[in-house]
Order: C-alpha cells, then sequence, then structure tokens
C-alpha cells in the first residue's frame, strides 16, 4: 500500500500559522482557521478533541514526552512535529508550546503555535525520530 502524500505545507500555509489552545490534558478548546484548513478537520470536530487527533504513527512518543515534561514544569518548548490530516496526508510544523497561566499563576492550559520548517530541520527530524522509534522497540 502506498503511503499517501505530504501536503504542499508552503502553498497551504501562504504565510500563515497554526494557532491552538488546550486544556491542561491536551483537549483542544480552540483553533483558528488556518489549524482547521491544513489538518483537514473542521473546527466542531478540533475543539473538545485530544490534540493527538492529529498525531502522526511516524512521531516518537519520547518526542511528546519531552514536550509534556516541559510545558507542564511551565517552560516552553520548541520542536518540529509530523501531523496527520484527516485525509491521511502528512505535514510538518515547526511548533511552539508554551503554558497558559490563570489569574492565580497555575497553569490553566496551553497555546501552541505553528509554522512551516524548513527542509534541513525536517531531513535532521526524520533521523533523528527514526532512531528514538527504533529505541522504543
Amino acid at each position: 500500500m502506498q503511503r499517501p502524500a505530504p501536503i504542499d505545507e508552503e502553498f497551504l500555509f501562504e504565510g500563515r500559522t497554526i494557532i491552538s489552545e488546550t486544556d491542561t490534558k491536551g483537549i483542544i478548546t480552540y483553533a483558528n482557521r488556518t489549524f482547521c484548513d491544513i489538518s483537514g478537520y473542521s473546527k466542531e470536530e478540533l475543539v473538545g478533541s485530544p490534540h493527538n487527533i492529529i498525531r502522526h504513527p511516524d512521531m516518537p512518543k519520547a518526542a511528546f514526552k519531552e514536550m509534556w515534561d516541559a510545558i507542564q514544569m511551565g517552560k516552553s518548548w520548541h520542536g518540529f512535529v509530523k501531523n496527520m490530516r484527516k485525509d491521511g496526508r502528512y505535514y510538518w510544523v515547526e511548533s511552539y508550546v508554551s503554558p497558559i497561566y490563570d489569574d492565580n499563576q497555575n497553569i490553566a492550559g496551553y497555546i501552541a503555535a505553528r509554522t512551516v520548517p524548513k527542509r534541513k530541520d525536517i531531513e535532521h527530524a526524520i533521523t533523528l525520530y527514526a532512531s528514538m522509534r527504533a529505541n522504543e522497540q
């Protein structure tokens, strides 16, 4: 079976940024129009769903553990993520995730901004993630 082709991120993003917000458990509470356009999901399908609705099976668990460890400690995280659209095609993003605080300075959720990564960063991530996945087995 042939794998679905990647989407042309540079064309679809057109200089836009994917923005989403989640609660502390990773349930989507906000998705901007670009997120909907790129992922192929409607806002109604995204909001209320776990953010891993777009997780590509090629992504190693350790990459997300690193992210969750950082943001739950109140730190920001930066990394490269391969996501899967509703139609099965995939796209890469350069992701920045930060905590959102309530009035009492408690973490109330997370906000993520994602842009199109450089080709060299995707190539590096592919090699790194293949190695990480091999260590998971």
